[in-house]
């Protein structure tokens, strides 16, 4: 449910949901669209999912860590 989750892959294009989100957005769109859904699982794992919303905020937190990586 964290790391690719099949329902968010369930299209005829085989393109990913994130995939098709970056491409739609600036860099900077982008970045804040993850630094909202990092904010967002953070806010309420406690009230939630717990342990789950703690990794969707990390799988988010990785993944704009690789995109400043690849702005070098």
């Amino acid at each position: 449910m964290v790391n690719h989750p099949t329902h968010y892959n369930h299209n005829r294009l085989g393109i990913e949901c994130i995939k098709a989100i970056q491409a739609s957005m600036t860099n900077d769109a982008f970045e804040g669209y993850l630094k909202g859904n990092i904010m967002k699982y953070l806010w309420r794992y406690e009230y939630k999912n717990g342990k789950e919303d703690l990794l969707k905020a990390q799988w988010y937190l990785n993944h704009l860590v690789d995109v400043k990586q690849n702005d070098n």
